[in-house]
């Protein structure tokens, strides 16, 4: 196969993806424009989507674009009491910069990062901090009356791991992003959040994607 022959399938692989993000302009300019949803709200939409897009393909400007989409996303869940999502783009923020650095300087002799396996002692390190986390989350969430306070705790401490995976290039981040997206949508239509139980739903489906990609991107 030649190189022209290889950047058409490339681009061929591409447009489930770019199916994906065009929906969520579509949607989010639709819902904007409806009064559905904020601007702020519409942006956190699409740059989300794009974000997961470019975490697919592997490419290291889905970490800027994350700095923006962590700022838009923890205005829109503050507004709707949804605290520790809200704390938790702070996280995302640091974690976003940390894995930054990991891709491009995180393998040995400070060369790029490349996909590997999550080890069993990390495995079971994150399923502790996980089930820490929810239940220390939980009783903050309790005194400060948060909504939602259960699922609001344990997607968090989730999304917690799956982005720790992430910056450090592990496949299994995917595993985490499908475990969470499954839970977030009826949570936020539970919220009358129904632009963002939209973006989850579309992030399942991209977090699957990822999940495949990633496990040829180790394996090659």
């Amino acid at each position: 196969m030649t190189s022209a022959d290889n950047k058409t399938v490339a681009l061929q692989n591409q447009w489930p993806m770019i199916a994906l993000i065009l929906a969520t302009g579509l949607i989010a300019a639709f819902a904007f424009q409806s009064g559905k949803a904020s601007l702020v709200e519409a942006v956190a939409f699409v740059s989300g989507a794009i974000c997961v897009w470019l975490v697919v393909r592997r490419s290291i400007w889905n970490f800027p674009l994350g700095l923006i989409n962590v700022v838009a996303s923890a205005y829109v869940f503050y507004e709707y009491d949804l605290f520790a999502d809200s704390g938790l783009q702070i996280v995302y923020f640091v974690l976003n910069g940390l894995g930054w650095w990991m891709w491009l300087r995180g393998g040995p002799d400070t060369s790029p990062l490349k996909v590997t396996d999550t080890g069993t002692v990390e495995k079971i390190l994150i399923g502790v901090f996980i089930a820490a986390s929810t239940i220390a989350l939980y009783f903050i969430l309790d005194r400060v009356g948060g909504a939602a306070k259960f699922w609001d705790a344990l997607t968090t401490s989730i999304s917690l791991g799956a982005q720790w995976l992430l910056s450090r290039k592990k496949v299994e981040s995917w595993l985490l992003w499908i475990l969470v997206d499954i839970i977030y949508v009826p949570l936020y239509v539970s919220r009358d959040l129904y632009l963002m139980a939209i973006l989850y739903a579309i992030f399942l489906v991209m977090a699957v994607i990822g999940y495949f990609e990633w496990r040829k991107a180790r394996a090659s």
